[in-house]
């Protein structure tokens, strides 16, 4: 079983658990403004992308590269992964990503049929203030979050 088939089983199972779970009025509170303070962080990192001349999925991309755990470089599988997006839309973003200059191509030395995508200096830079912003905002958002995982969590003990 691969990995996406595993986290789909893995989802359903607590899908299943979730639905004869007892819910009370604090935890749809807890959970609505969870999902509200994600949404205003998304809608920053939107407006940020945006204001940095890209899309927030090729800020996505970027990030996603730049961060890629024990590498400095993804697949196209691995960024269509990390996106939630089909091969073919992560082969056009790359495409898109390379015409700006922000990554380049490369054969994977280990398997030639394999494409390494790496981000370029220009990349890099657009990536570092973008970055930067990015965690001075989960910073200020911190406390929130924080609080409301507590209630989430306290909400599991009773």
């Amino acid at each position: 079983m691969d990995e996406s088939h595993r986290k789909q089983a893995a989802s359903r199972k607590r899908t299943a658990k979730a639905k004869g779970a007892s819910i009370k009025k604090a935890d749809y509170e807890a959970l609505a403004e969870f999902r509200y303070a994600l949404r205003k962080f998304l809608a920053f990192s939107e407006e940020a992308a945006s204001g940095a001349g890209l899309t927030p999925q090729q800020h996505q991309a970027l990030l996603s590269i730049k961060g890629a755990p024990d590498a400095d470089w993804l697949s196209i599988s691995q960024i269509a992964e990390r996106l939630l997006i089909r091969h073919h839309t992560a082969v056009e973003l790359v495409d898109r990503l390379v015409a700006l200059g922000l990554v380049a191509r490369m054969a994977d030395p280990e398997d030639g049929r394999r494409i390494q995508v790496h981000v370029t200096k220009d990349g890099e830079e657009r990536l570092r203030s973008l970055s930067a912003s990015h965690i001075a905002e989960v910073k200020n958002i911190q406390p929130t979050l924080r609080k409301l995982l507590r209630q989430i969590r306290c909400s599991d003990r009773e």
